[in-house]
């Protein structure tokens, strides 16, 4: 007997051992730590959002005029925003590809930056400024394709939370940076510049191969979001309010010292891991649910399918020849026969589509208006006789409402759309709306409103983009939602460049102009400052105007879609996700049966020999206690 109970415990412990390791594996493959180790990346991928503490490093060491500086700003958008390419490789390659290319554009273009202002390599020319700075720009559309797209294809039923969170990490991650970089290089504003080209490229590299394609989704009661999704709100959200805390601290009290900031710091990295524990929760619950489902397993049903058909031979003919030679014909013919909304359209239909028209100059109307107040702030606060130190302070506002804008629109028209079929075009519709206000509030100068100006412009920009992208994967599928996820962005630097560049760069230089005329002042272009309401009042009105006009458009969609809105447009991810789950649960645990197996055997080894059958059968008794 005694000996039965050792084997029975030694058993036992293996056992236990055994699911510790099946656990652990779990969870590094599970969902929930892959969309963990998205939100990571996303939190590294905003580089372009701090490329003013760094400009000014750029402008004196290379001896560049600030127009020349504006047109290295240009080519940073465009690399931001132009994501075609990573769109593309991403449809034909995993995203481990997709993230190990972007981490070597962002090493290679900043640092090429950093050691051009550093001296270390002789000043390059305007232009091969411009391709470095578009390259390593270009590498957070290969960060956000890598890993965005692949949450929402894993969570498709729950895709505008996922973006919506995942984006306001992204919005988060220039004040992120930043906390990092006081940390680590305190003041040298070239050093971020170091920080920037190693940092997002380190955490690419890190998480490449838990970011992949997965078949089944967690169970969760029809039309419930899970409950992680939620964990993962409140913390960001606690995230979100610790930086606006160190940001207002740090402006009304001055610099940090070293240690203060390390200690920022080091409270920012505790708060990004956090979610882990939620990882670890979740993975923990769907591991004893399923060992569960294995110990009580449902009843298999088996199925006999008929033999099939013999397969009859294809004779290549005359008419076979003629179809192949009209095969782009007949491509540009199913171009413009698209499937119905809700299933996969293939990138052509999707471009040629009036929805995707219709909602690309929505897109355009109401990101460009937005963006030209945050391209714009540092003079539009000057022009209305704020102190230079608030200005930082707006800067700080939007970047925090720009997060808050971005996980508000997810989940609230995630939770609306489930609940009273409220269609997300409706929700851009007010968020265009809402952003006349901002504009309004600019244009009139009414005294110290920019701060709640700030505020509302953040929101409305942040809230527009989940909106966009929720709204392209459910009218037109997910098989080609890396490329036309892309498309979608583009159409954020053309709205700057016509209302920020054309409208308000223009006028503000034509009105500076009459100032300095009036005040019998010569001097350069160059160093046109001007001041007063009237410095962007036609600028806003017009762009109010376009926003209008915007929100009219976006109506257009709401009519054009408003019946697929009122039908489950996730049913079919649903009843894939049940079959899916099933036969991965009895698939990890018939892995789990061999390892059981194997290490039996193991323990059984030396025994033949020394047992009698009587202790043969108590050991037989105590493997099935």
């Amino acid at each position: 007997m005694d000996f039965s109970g050792g084997r029975a415990a030694t058993v036992s412990g293996d056992g236990m051992k055994l699911d510790g390791f099946l656990f652990a594996v779990q969870v590094v493959r599970g969902r929930w730590f892959m969309f963990f180790s998205s939100c990571l990346i996303m939190a590294a991928a905003g580089a372009t959002y701090i490329f003013s503490i760094y400009s000014k490093d750029i402008k004196t060491s290379l001896g560049y005029d600030q127009s020349t500086l504006n047109t290295i700003s240009f080519f940073k958008d465009l690399g931001a925003n132009v994501g075609i390419l990573s769109g593309l490789i991403n449809e034909v390659t995993p995203p481990w590809v997709v993230l190990s290319l972007g981490a070597a554009m962002n090493l290679f273009g900043y640092l090429m930056i950093y050691l051009a202002i550093t001296g270390r390599t002789a000043p390059p020319r305007v232009w091969l400024m411009c391709l470095y700075i578009c390259v390593g720009a270009n590498s957070q559309t290969f960060a956000n394709t890598g890993a965005l797209v692949t949450c929402v294809k894993n969570f498709p039923a729950n895709r505008g939370i996922v973006i919506g969170l995942l984006k306001g990490f992204v919005g988060l991650s220039g004040a992120i940076i930043t906390q990092l970089y006081y940390a680590i290089y305190f003041d040298d504003s070239k050093s971020l510049v170091l920080l920037i080209a190693w940092l997002p490229a380190a955490v690419s590299i890190v998480f490449v191969h838990t970011i992949r394609i997965m078949s089944v989704e967690p169970s969760s009661p029809s039309g419930k979001t899970p409950r992680a999704f939620y964990y993962f709100l409140y913390i960001s959200l606690a995230l979100a309010a610790y930086l606006l805390v160190a940001i207002v601290v740090e402006k009304t009290t001055g610099i940090f010292s070293r240690p203060e900031y390390d200690i920022s710091a080091t409270i920012v990295v505790l708060l990004l891991l956090l979610p882990l524990a939620v990882v670890v929760k979740e993975e923990f619950n769907i591991f004893h649910r399923r060992k569960h489902d294995l110990r009580n397993p449902a009843p298999i049903n088996i199925t006999v399918e008929k033999e099939p058909s013999p397969t009859v031979p294809i004779v290549v003919t005359e008419g076979t020849e003629k179809e192949r030679e009209h095969s782009v014909a007949r491509c540009a013919r199913e171009m413009f026969r698209p499937p119905a909304r809700g299933e996969d359209y293939s990138i052509l239909q999707a471009l040629v589509s009036l929805d995707m028209l219709v909602l690309f100059l929505a897109i355009i109307c109401g990101v460009g208006g937005t963006l030209t107040v945050i391209d714009n702030l540092a003079q539009i606060g000057e022009s209305l006789g704020y102190p230079k130190r608030s200005v930082g302070t707006f800067v700080s506002l939007i970047s925090i409402w720009n997060y808050a804008g971005r996980v508000t629109s997810g989940f609230a028209s995630e939770i609306l759309l489930n609940k009273f079929k409220f269609p997300r075009p409706l929700m851009l519709t007010a968020v265009h709306l809402l952003s006349c206000v901002g504009h309004l509030l600019i244009a009139f100068g009414v005294p110290n409103s920019l701060y709640f100006a700030s505020v509302v412009i953040g929101f409305c920009f942040g809230a527009q983009w989940p909106l966009l992208f929720a709204i392209i994967s459910e009218l037109f599928g997910l098989k080609y939602y890396s490329t036309l996820y892309n498309l979608g962005g583009a159409a954020s630097p053309l709205g700057s460049y016509l209302l920020s560049v054309r409208v308000a760069g223009h006028l503000y230089d034509v009105e500076a102009r009459k100032q300095r005329s009036a005040l019998g002042i010569a001097g350069d272009d160059r160093d046109l400052t001007c001041i007063g309401v009237e410095c962007f009042r036609k600028s806003f009105l017009i762009i109010t105007a376009v926003t209008v006009v915007g929100a009219a458009v976006s109506l257009v969609l709401v009519w054009r879609t408003k019946e697929f809105y009122k039908g489950d447009i996730y049913a079919k991810f649903r009843q894939q996700r049940e079959g899916a789950e099933q036969e991965t649960t009895t698939a990890w645990f018939r892995f789990e049966g061999e390892l059981h197996d194997r290490d039996r055997k193991k323990q059984a080894a030396p025994a033949p020999a020394e047992e009698s059958p009587g202790n043969s059968k108590t050991v037989k008794s105590s493997d099935a206690d």
